[in-house]
């Protein structure tokens, strides 16, 4: 074997042994890390996200650079607004700060739509619900192995 390819799979090896530890002679898994990576971002984070705007059409959906774009959405309930939501996750860990969401407004005048501004409380409302939600993921998961 060569010197790069041995170097290739030492590089991919090595990570893999800090998934498990030995105690008392078992080899025991990380239960349910707050870092899970197996996509771009935190799995728990975009399974959240993708939770929680599931009632939204979809626009776009970048798993690797954690991006959620929601298309237009008209609540039934008040057909004269809309709104649009892009949810980014910022980091691989399960953090608070690890989720930013932007939301845009639109409300119909003479026909027309207009942009109106978006309450604060909206954006840290979703964002509050897709933290929950990945924490209760997370705590499913450690439940669940």
């Amino acid at each position: 074997m060569t010197f790069p390819r041995r170097a290739a799979y030492l590089a991919l090896l090595i990570p893999l042994a800090a998934c498990a530890h030995h105690r008392n002679g078992i080899k025991e898994a990380d239960i349910a890390a707050s870092k899970v990576t197996t996509i771009g971002v935190n799995a728990y984070l975009w399974r959240a996200s993708l939770d929680t705007l599931s009632f939204m059409p979809l626009l776009q959906t970048d798993s690797n650079g954690g991006v959620i774009v929601t298309d237009w959405y008209v609540n039934p309930r008040s057909p004269n607004e809309r709104m649009k939501v892009t949810v980014s996750i910022l980091d691989q860990d399960l953090r608070a700060d690890a989720v930013r969401v932007a939301a845009l407004r639109e409300v119909s005048q003479n026909g027309q739509w207009v942009a109106a501004p978006v309450q604060a409380s909206t954006v840290q409302k979703l964002e509050d619900v897709i933290l929950t939600r990945a924490r209760d993921l997370r705590r499913q998961a450690i439940v669940n192995k």
